[in-house]
């Protein structure tokens, strides 16, 4: 028997959240992607996320780095995806700017 979306309700597939990272050479920018799979190992989770990056059509090269999350719960609102602990002696404004808002970030206005 299977589900309306075609999985088996007994087999032993859970959902994860795999980061692949991708380089544009037009836009000279990187790329993080998380996307969602249902597989039955991490193995499987990024076979399937490595298979859709050769796919992936916004021009970007993808760099052979995937990174798998196991989701405690299957996804729904709120559900937490994908999680990346770094250790780190940078206090938390350093952290930030060298990571994340280093202002080479193409991104929009909120509010």
């Amino acid at each position: 028997m299977t589900s309306k979306d075609g999985e088996d309700p007994g087999a032993a597939a859970r959902w994860f959240g795999v980061r692949c990272v991708y380089h544009d050479a037009v836009r000279n920018a990187y790329e993080e992607r998380v996307t969602v799979w249902h597989a039955d190992s991490f193995e499987a989770a990024i076979a399937l996320a490595e298979a859709e990056a050769g796919e992936y059509g916004e021009g970007a090269d993808y760099l052979g780095l995937a990174q798998a999350y196991l989701l405690v719960e299957p996804p729904r609102h709120g559900t937490e995806v994908f999680s990346l602990i770094r250790r780190s002696d940078l206090d938390p404004h350093a952290y930030v700017t060298s990571f994340f808002d280093t202002g080479h970030e193409i991104t929009g206005e909120v509010g």
